[in-house]
């Protein structure tokens, strides 16, 4: 996967704590959060696994997409992982081929 603008959704667990981010290099940016290379929210709580992305023509859509995501309320959110990843499956290893 070549670098490309991307919102994307971690998970501790099923059902567990979220994370939703922004990227434009969707391999990197997962990989730093499954490694915790970098201090934060992810790295406290132990929110690894990602469950759902989006990938975007423009980093102002992946942006903005973000944004609305993270004013949706949590039954919303699970609803969106859902319906692609039902079962809450790490989509790491779709991603980094």
């Amino acid at each position: 996967m070549e670098r490309q603008p991307a919102v994307y959704i971690l998970a501790s667990q099923c059902n567990g704590t979220l994370y939703i981010g922004v990227t434009s290099d969707l391999i990197a940016r997962i990989w730093q959060h499954r490694t915790d290379a970098v201090p934060g929210f992810t790295r406290e709580y132990r929110v690894h696994t990602l469950v759902y992305y989006e990938l975007h023509h423009t980093m102002y859509a992946a942006i903005t997409r973000e944004k609305q995501l993270k004013k949706w309320n949590r039954a919303w959110k699970v609803e969106l992982i859902e319906r692609t990843n039902p079962e809450w499956v790490d989509l790491w290893d779709q991603i980094k081929r």
